[in-house]
């Protein structure tokens, strides 16, 4: 398996030569840049496998770069961890609603910081090691394509076993309509969007059970999120 391509944004020159001292020193394919509007020509010419990228950096700031790259389709399911030293949880929002998969405050250690990019790779890309799937209490073997909810075994179709793979690889992420038509039914598609409401609902159906709550939150005016309970 080839090396995971990272892109590090970052513009503290001595933090960003140790991660990437200490990233390629762990096998990873690491690529640099302390300015945010490099960071969208280099994600652009060669889509990362993960981007780690600091919220106050040169040029476009990490925020709009976090943005730009949700909204590119080459890039708009590539993981991002946000550095920063911002603590407030208001900007932890903003960061995660944004389109961030995790959130590192400074300071921080670099065996803090690995951590979190194996764990994230090992949810977004778990069918290539074969691992199961978690978020809070369901189950997804990619494997044996088996779902299960506390214990029980779910019965649901491929559609939507496709769909709740992709939630469950990006927890707490909001897509809209059009960026799920694209992941879980293939870019160009030409079913219409009100056909992703169709699937949720028949999603939420299959994965309901008897004291369980609804793990599919609706955002208004954005889309759909799935919220591990």
């Amino acid at each position: 398996m080839s090396a995971p391509k990272l892109l590090l944004v970052e513009d503290d020159h001595a933090l960003a030569e140790l991660l990437e001292y200490r990233f390629e020193s762990e096998g990873y394919d690491v690529r640099v840049t302390a300015d945010g509007d490099e960071a969208l020509v280099f994600a652009s010419e060669d889509a990362p496998d993960l981007v780690i990228l600091d919220w106050m950096i040169e040029g476009t700031s990490g925020i709009e770069v976090c943005r730009r790259l949700r909204r590119d389709k080459a890039t708009a399911h590539v993981p991002i961890i946000m550095l920063t030293a911002r603590e407030a949880e208001d900007d932890r929002v903003r960061g995660l609603e944004t389109g961030a998969d995790d959130y590192v405050t400074k300071p921080f250690s670099p065996r803090e910081l690995l951590a979190r990019v194996s764990a994230v790779l090992r949810r977004v890309r778990p069918a290539l090691a074969g691992e199961t799937i978690e978020a809070g209490d369901m189950k997804l073997d990619p494997v044996a394509h088996r779902v299960e909810r506390r214990g029980r075994q779910l019965q649901i179709g491929p559609t939507e076993y496709r769909l709740l793979k992709f939630f469950m690889e990006h927890p707490r992420r909001v897509f809209s309509r059009s960026q799920l038509l694209d992941a879980v039914w293939g870019t160009g598609s030409e079913i219409e969007e009100r056909t992703v409401d169709v699937h949720i609902r028949r999603l939420r159906k299959a994965i309901t059970i008897e004291h369980g709550k609804d793990p599919i939150r609706t955002v208004r005016s954005a889309g759909y999120a799935l919220e591990p309970v």
